[in-house]
């Protein structure tokens, strides 16, 4: 057999690395996070090629980071909007989403909420040993899906590897960049007395979802995840109404805990009506079989608003123009007191305090 020259053997060797890897293995093992050939496959088999488009030169360059053109940003608004978030949930896919399309969503969802236009993410993954990667792939392809519904850009991100046992799987972490529009200002910091409290649908649909997917409970129900992009919604509602005091996702916590953040951070006080807040029934009778609290049970892909009276209706009727608001409704007003506390007037007519979530209802929701 003929030896190849030198400069065959190059020309070869090129042609080799010009070529589209492909991740040979069928589980992750230490290697694919070893710096080398393994990891590089990896990266341009699962990451590079799902997420890369014409549009998105910065991830297939490969740098270590991603450039921006300062006056492409500015064009947008002259505010940079940046959040980072984690996503850890178990199990990594349950009805109505799983662990990729939670983390693409879920930082869109903490951008559009201060008013942003979100525009790129990062996207970083811890893998513990022995994942499949068929598994991994499938999370890969459902991200670039919601990405490209969201109309936001991967555009650089990380991979490291540890041991079996050191993890549960798969854990992502997604940054986000968007840029806020001038004469954009939402804060709780904003919220005022007579301030009308309004929701975009049914609460605790995600965390529901995720508590009979474990399959720990001997419970069945067809309720899916909402999991869901609302940038759209978002700007749908500032096209209507720029003037929005507050806006938050309840995520974590649920729709508890966001209007206690409202009222002890404008030091008003919130009386929701217990009888406008939309919820499923099925998520009301698995509440009451497990003695859990539907007000905490997380979201993840519903949104409060607080605005001012005068606007409530035309931000209400905007909202339920549109997909993600189908279901929404007035649920509340910001009151001058008590401050700090957030009540609930029951259907029988009666007054309860909706304190903080204290503690864990549910770990690993998102």
């Amino acid at each position: 057999m003929p030896i190849p020259s030198q400069n065959q053997f190059f020309k070869n060797l090129e042609k080799k690395r010009q070529r589209k890897a492909k991740v040979t293995d069928t589980h992750i093992n230490l290697a694919h996070g070893s710096g080398g050939k393994a990891m590089r496959d990896l990266i341009d088999d699962i990451f590079v090629t799902n997420f890369s488009n014409p549009n998105n030169p910065n991830l297939s360059q490969l740098e270590d980071q991603a450039k921006f053109d300062l006056s492409d940003l500015m064009q947008l608004g002259d505010k940079l909007a940046f959040t980072t978030d984690s996503y850890v949930v178990e199990p990594l896919f349950f009805p109505g989403g799983n662990i990729g399309e939670l983390a693409i969503n879920g930082t869109v969802n903490d951008l559009a909420v201060g008013g942003a236009k979100p525009l790129y993410l990062t996207c970083s993954v811890i893998l513990e040993e022995g994942l499949s990667l068929e598994t991994l792939r499938q999370v890969a392809q459902s991200m670039q899906a919601a990405a490209q519904e969201a109309n936001v850009q991967i555009v650089t991100g990380d991979t490291k590897v540890v041991p079996r046992g050191a993890a549960d799987k798969l854990f992502i972490n997604t940054t986000g960049i968007g840029v806020i529009p001038p004469h954009i200002c939402i804060s709780a910091s904003n919220i005022k007395p007579g301030d009308a409290i309004i929701i975009n649908g049914e609460i605790g649909n995600h965390g529901t979802a995720i508590l009979i997917a474990r399959g720990e409970l001997a419970l069945e129900s067809d309720i899916k995840s909402d999991c869901q992009p609302l940038h759209d919604l978002v700007a749908t509602i500032l096209d209507v109404c720029p003037e929005i005091h507050a806006m938050r996702d309840a995520t974590r916590g649920g729709l508890a805990t966001v209007l206690n953040e409202f009222a002890l951070t404008s030091n008003v006080g919130i009386c929701l009506e217990e009888q406008s807040i939309p919820i499923r029934e099925e998520v009301k009778g698995v509440c009451e079989i497990l003695g859990l609290e539907p007000f905490y049970l997380a979201n993840e892909g519903k949104l409060i608003v607080a605005v001012a009276s005068e606007n409530a209706d035309k931000v209400l009727l905007a909202m339920k123009s549109h997909p993600a608001g189908k279901n929404a409704a007035i649920i509340g007003k910001a009151t001058a007191s008590p401050q700090g506390i957030v009540s609930l007037k029951t259907s029988f007519g009666a007054k309860r305090i909706i304190d903080m979530l204290v503690g864990e209802q549910l770990p690993r929701i998102c």
